[in-house]
C-alpha cells in the first residue's frame, strides 16, 4: 500500500506511541499469564494476542507501515484476536453450536494473510520490471484496502455476536475483552475507510494508531481485575441525553455541509445560490426546532424507550420529589400545590389539580397548580367515585376511559367535566391506611404517552408518600387548633371568673344601697345603674358559658321574624333585604340562629360596596328549611372557603378575631342542620343554611308558644 511519505514529526509520533503499545501489551502479557484464568478457556488465547500485538509494535516501530513485515505482523495479530474470539465462545459453551461460524474465521484469516501475499506479489512484479500504470496502481492499493476494510467489519460482526448472545451472568467477564477487540477494529476500520475514500495512505490517523495499541492491554487489565464490576461505565441519563443531542446536532451539520456539496457539485452556474440559499433554510430550521421543549420531550421519551431498561432514573426521581416536598422559605408555595408539582414532575405534566374529601363525602376543589382549563365544579368527583378510588387505588387513565376502554369500573365514576375537557389526562389516589385523603388530576404533558405498569408503579408509591405527608400536615394543624382552643378556654375561664366577682360585688352594693342609703332619689338611681350593669355582666357570663355547654332544647322558630330582626340592626348602615319565598317553621333554638344570621349578615356587609344590597332568602324545600344570605363582594377563592374560612383564630379582617364562621357553622350543626358556601372572586358569596322543620312539634307555634 504505497502512500505519500510521512513528515519526521509523525514518523516520531509513530514511534513513540507504537513503542508505548509494545511495552505496555508485553508488561501486561506477563502479568496475565499467572491470572490467565480470570478469562477462562481464553486466558491463553488473550495472552498470546498480546504477544502478537507487542511484535506488531515492533515492526511498525523497526520497519514503519505500510510495509511487507508491518503487513505480515498485522495478519499474524489478527488471527491470534480472532483465535481468542473463538476461546470466548468456548469458555460460554458456545462452541459446540459455533460450526457455522467457522467458515467465517476461517475467510477472515485467509483475508488477513492475502494482505501481506498481495503487496509481495506487487513488490516482486515491480522488481521484475513490469511498468504498472496509475490506474493499476490505484487499483491494487483500493484492493488491499479493502481486504483490511474487510477483516475489521467481519471481526467486529463476532465480537458483537460474542457479546450480544452471551449469558447474562457471563456478560461481566465477555466486556472486558470484547470492548478491547472491538476499539482496536473499529479505529482500523475508519483509518482503512478514510485511505480507501481518499486514495492515500493517512499517515497521522496511522502514527496515532499506537495509543490504542496502549489502551488494549489496559481494558485487558482492568477486565483481570478482581473489582471488574466497580469499574462498570454507568453513565447517567442527563449524560446520555446530553450526548445523544449533541451526537444528532453534529449528525445534523455533517448532513448540511455534505448536501451542501452536493448543491455545489450539481447546481452548474446556479451552484452558489443554491448552496447558501440551503444553508439558510436549514439553519433557520434548526434555530426554531432544536430549542424546541416538545422535541427535547420527544429526545427523552425516544431515548429512555430503547436505550434504558427503565424509564425513570429512580434516584433522581426520589431527589426531585424530596427537594419539591421539603422546599420551605416565604416564597415557597403551599403544601397542597407541592404536593400537585411533586406529581405531575413525574409525567412531565405541566399543570394540575387536587381534590379532596368535603363534609359531604364527596370530592372538592382543594388547591390548583398551573391549571389553565375552565373552572372546576363543586363537586368535583361524586361519593360514589370516593369510595371507588379509596377501595381499588386505582390510578384512572382518562385517555382510555374516553375510547369506552373499562378496566375496573372506573367509567362509571368519571365526572362529565372531566371527560370533556381535553387537559385532563389521569387521576391519581392519595390513599394513607387505606384511606382517601386526595386525588391529583393530572394534565396531558406535551409529549403524550400512554401510561405503563411502571408509570402506575411508581405514581402510586409517591402517591401513599404524599398521603402520609397530607395526613401529617392535617395533625399538625389539628394538634395547633387543639392548642390554641385550649388557651382561649383558659382566658374565657379567667374572665368568666373577674365577670363573676364583678357581677357579685355589684350584687352586694344593690343590697347594702337598698337598706343603707337615706336619700331615697339617690337611692333609687343607683338601683337602676346597679342593676342594669349586674344584668349586663351576667348576660355577658351566660353567654360565655353556652361555648361547650349541651345543646340547649329545640323548639319551633319563625326564621322569617328573626331574620327580621337582624336586618333592622343593620338599618341605616347597610341595606339588608329579607326574601320570603316560601315561609317555613324549623325545629331549632331562636338565640343561636339570631347569632348565626348576625356572623353571616355581618361578613356579608364587610365584604359588599356600601351600594351593593345583602338578601336574606328563606324558602322551604319540603326537607329542609333553607336560609339563604347572598352578597355580590369580593367573594372567596376555592383554597380560602377549603383552608380558612372554618378555621378558628385566622381571620382576613385586620381586627378580626377569626371565630365568626367557625361558631357561626357549630351552632348550625348544634342545632342538627349543615352550612354550605359557594362562592368565586369578584362575584360575591352565598352561605346556605339548612335546618330541619318543625314537623315533629306539633303542639307549639313558633318561638315555643303553645296551641291553646
Amino acid at each position: 500500500m504505497n502512500g505519500a511519505a510521512d513528515s519526521p514529526f509523525w514518523q516520531s509520533v509513530s514511534s513513540l506511541s507504537h513503542f508505548g503499545g509494545a511495552c505496555a501489551a508485553l508488561a501486561v502479557a506477563l502479568w496475565l499469564f499467572h491470572r490467565r484464568e480470570r478469562f477462562g478457556l481464553a486466558g491463553n488465547a488473550l495472552v498470546a494476542s498480546l504477544v502478537m500485538t507487542t511484535v506488531w509494535c515492533l515492526t511498525v516501530v523497526a520497519v514503519g507501515a505500510p510495509t511487507v513485515p508491518s503487513a505480515a505482523a498485522l495478519a499474524l495479530r489478527d488471527i491470534a484476536y480472532l483465535f481468542a474470539i473463538y476461546r470466548l465462545f468456548a469458555s460460554d459453551g458456545r462452541h459446540t453450536s459455533f460450526a457455522p461460524v467457522r467458515p467465517v474465521l476461517v475467510a477472515l484469516g485467509f483475508a488477513a494473510l492475502s494482505l501481506p501475499l498481495a503487496m509481495i506479489a506487487e513488490q516482486r512484479m515491480a522488481a521484475a520490471g513490469m511498468v504498472m500504470a496509475h490506474w493499476q496502481d490505484r487499483v491494487a492499493f483500493h484492493v488491499t484496502t479493502m481486504l483490511t476494510m474487510l477483516v475489521a467489519v467481519g471481526s467486529l460482526v463476532l465480537v458483537h455476536n460474542l457479546y450480544v448472545g452471551a449469558a447474562q451472568a457471563y456478560r461481566a467477564v465477555l466486556r472486558w475483552p470484547a470492548s478491547a477487540l472491538a476499539l482496536v477494529w473499529g479505529y482500523e476500520l475508519n483509518l482503512f475507510t478514510v485511505a480507501y475514500l481518499s486514495g492515500r495512505w493517512p499517515a497521522e490517523l496511522a502514527a496515532l494508531h499506537g495509543l490504542v495499541d496502549c489502551a488494549f492491554p489496559a481494558i485487558l487489565l482492568a477486565g483481570a481485575s478482581r473489582r471488574r464490576e466497580e469499574l462498570r461505565l454507568r453513565p447517567s441519563r442527563a449524560v446520555t441525553f446530553h450526548s445523544f443531542s449533541l451526537l444528532l446536532i453534529g449528525g445534523y451539520f455533517v448532513a448540511m455541509v455534505a448536501i451542501s456539496q452536493w448543491l455545489a457539485f450539481r447546481g452548474g452556474d446556479y451552484a452558489r445560490w443554491l448552496q447558501f440559499g440551503f444553508l439558510i433554510v436549514a439553519s433557520a430550521t434548526a434555530l426554531v426546532t432544536l430549542p424546541s421543549r416538545r422535541v427535547r420531550g420527544w429526545l427523552r421519551v425516544t431515548l429512555t424507550k430503547h436505550l434504558f431498561q427503565h424509564r425513570f432514573d429512580y434516584r433522581d426521581e426520589w431527589m426531585r420529589f424530596n427537594r419539591t416536598i421539603g422546599r420551605k422559605g416565604p416564597d415557597a408555595p403551599p403544601l397542597d400545590q407541592r404536593v400537585i408539582q411533586a406529581v405531575a414532575d413525574i409525567t412531565d405534566s405541566p399543570s394540575g389539580l387536587l381534590l379532596a374529601p368535603d363534609e359531604n363525602g364527596e370530592l372538592a376543589l382543594a388547591a390548583a397548580w398551573q391549571w389553565t382549563a375552565p373552572d372546576v365544579p363543586s363537586p368535583a368527583l361524586s361519593a360514589a367515585g370516593l369510595a371507588f378510588l379509596q377501595s381499588r387505588g386505582f390510578i384512572v387513565d382518562l385517555d382510555r376511559v374516553r375510547t369506552g376502554e373499562d378496566v375496573a369500573g372506573e367509567t362509571a365514576i368519571i365526572p362529565a367535566w372531566l371527560r370533556e375537557d381535553p387537559c385532563a389526562w389521569a387521576l391519581v389516589p392519595l390513599l394513607h391506611f387505606e384511606r382517601l385523603v386526595g386525588v391529583v388530576v393530572l394534565a396531558r404533558p406535551p409529549q403524550a404517552r400512554r401510561l405503563d405498569w411502571e408509570d402506575f408503579d411508581l405514581l402510586r408509591i409517591v402517591g401513599q408518600q404524599l398521603a402520609s405527608y397530607i395526613a401529617e400536615a392535617a395533625g399538625q394543624e389539628a394538634l395547633t387548633e387543639a392548642a390554641r382552643f385550649d388557651e382561649f378556654h383558659r382566658r374565657i375561664a379567667f374572665v368568666m371568673h373577674d365577670i363573676k366577682n364583678l357581677a357579685s360585688q355589684f350584687t352586694l352594693l344593690a343590697r347594702n344601697a337598698e337598706r343603707h342609703a337615706e336619700n331615697p332619689a339617690f337611692r333609687a338611681d343607683m338601683l337602676v345603674t346597679l342593676r342594669n350593669s349586674a344584668e349586663k355582666l351576667n348576660a355577658l357570663m351566660a353567654r360565655l358559658s353556652r361555648y361547650g355547654a349541651p345543646a340547649e332544647k329545640l323548639g319551633p322558630v319563625d326564621p322569617g321574624a328573626v331574620a327580621g330582626e337582624v336586618a333592622a340592626r343593620f338599618a341605616g348602615r347597610h341595606a339588608v333585604t329579607v326574601i320570603q319565598r316560601r315561609p317555613c317553621t324549623l325545629a331549632g333554638n331562636r338565640d343561636s340562629l339570631e347569632q348565626v344570621l348576625v356572623h353571616l349578615v355581618q361578613n356579608a356587609v364587610d365584604a359588599s360596596e356600601a351600594s351593593a344590597p345583602v338578601f336574606v332568602a328563606i324558602a322551604d324545600d319540603r326537607a329542609t328549611c333553607t336560609i339563604e344570605v347572598v352578597d355580590s363582594g369580593r367573594g372567596m377563592t376555592p383554597e380560602f372557603v377549603r383552608n380558612r374560612l372554618f378555621k378558628p383564630f385566622d381571620s382576613s379582617k385586620p381586627n378580626g378575631f377569626g371565630i365568626g364562621a367557625y361558631e357561626a357553622r357549630e351552632l348550625v350543626r348544634a342545632m342538627g342542620g349543615r352550612l354550605e358556601v359557594e362562592s368565586r372572586e369578584g362575584l360575591g358569596s352565598r352561605f346556605l343554611i339548612r335546618l330541619p322543620l318543625a314537623a315533629d312539634l306539633p303542639h307549639s307555634n313558633p318561638d315555643g308558644q303553645k296551641v291553646a
